[in-house]
């Protein structure tokens, strides 16, 4: 008898009332696969974006949504030797970036979530290489947070622009890439100012290890408030959530500064002056997640510091139409996730 499986697929539509739940026959790994079944997922601001049709309005459904999940090999395909079965895993968002420069093959191509199906579903097949093992310290909902959000921010801090100790990182906003990026900067002896809009999710963000806050609703010229914290100097890296005026984020670095362009919250397109950028010969990267590589040198220091992802809220996995409603309405600090135990 064939073996079937509780999934979520966008289907008919888009948006969150689109998701239906669906039983599909369990997948079986081929060559070089293995078979994971699935413990936890977590919601990133992309897969609002694609479930809402934004990311692609032409896009194939139905479509198992989101990419970011943690859980255990069950099974595992001929050839399948890097991983074995009982290891715990978390995906790797872009499957076929294992290391080096990126390459359209290897990012928009090979993304779990759109254009390959997702991970919101009891089980999924994989290419051992798209997984890596998770230290024993995490849970199997602390795993399913770091693919995007973590890995994002190592990048932000550690690829492009390193953080030394005694540097000093301006962090805009408190989802989860935002969150990551405190954690990872604290770690690594930097001072972290943290501005929000929310008196209460600074005050979440200072308990993380922000040292210095700004709320840029009663302070509007953050990048100012940010300039006179660092005596005028200004600030070593900006981690941008949001894009949509560049110019702020440039004004608050220090000369040979860098922004690390993380997201789009604010819109597809942004402001830039280019003479502000070129006086303080400012570097403005843009970061699409990270590479495997990335993502174990990451892992290596969350164990190494006892970093524990900050979780918002659990949703059970009756309940994942919400948790997307939840990513929508941006009122949470750290990650959402979904149990699918």
């Amino acid at each position: 008898m064939e073996k079937r499986m509780r999934a979520w697929v966008l289907e008919g539509g888009f948006g969150a009332s689109h998701l239906r739940p669906v039983e599909l026959p369990v997948p079986e790994p081929k060559r070089g696969q293995v078979l994971v079944r699935v413990r936890a997922a977590s919601v990133n601001y992309r897969d609002l974006m694609v479930i809402d049709g934004q990311f692609d309005p032409s896009l194939s459904m139905p479509l198992v949504p989101l990419s970011d999940g943690a859980g255990e090999v069950v099974a595992a395909g001929e050839e399948a030797r890097r991983l074995r079965v009982g290891d715990r895993v978390a995906t790797l968002f872009q499957q076929k970036w294992l290391g080096g420069r990126p390459t359209p093959r290897t990012t928009l191509e090979a993304s779990l979530g759109h254009p390959r199906p997702g991970v919101l579903a009891e089980y999924i097949v994989l290419d051992e290489d798209g997984l890596v093992v998770l230290p024993p310290s995490l849970t199997y909902d602390e795993g399913s947070t770091l693919p995007i959000a973590a890995v994002t921010a190592w990048q932000a801090l550690h690829v492009d622009a390193p953080v030394r100790p005694g540097d000093t990182v301006l962090v805009l906003g408190t989802g989860g890439v935002a969150v990551f990026a405190v954690q990872l900067a604290r770690a690594s002896g930097a001072r972290v100012i943290v501005a929000s809009s929310s008196d209460e999710k600074l005050a979440r963000a200072r308990e993380l290890g922000a040292t210095d806050l700004i709320n840029y609703r009663s302070t509007p010229d953050w990048d100012a408030r940010a300039l006179e914290l660092t005596g005028g100097v200004g600030v070593d890296l900006v981690v941008d959530v949001a894009g949509g005026d560049l110019r702020r984020s440039v004004r608050a670095l220090r000369n040979g500064g860098q922004v690390s362009l993380v997201g789009l919250l604010a819109g597809a397109s942004a402001e830039l002056d280019v003479v502000p950028m070129l006086v303080k010969r400012a570097r403005i990267q843009g970061i699409s997640v990270g590479s495997r590589d990335m993502f174990e040198d990451m892992l290596r220091a969350v164990a190494h510091h006892r970093i524990r992802p900050v979780i918002h809220r659990v949703y059970p996995f009756e309940a994942a139409p919400e948790a997307i409603e939840a990513q929508r309405r941006g009122e949470h600090v750290g990650k959402l996730v979904i149990s699918i135990a």
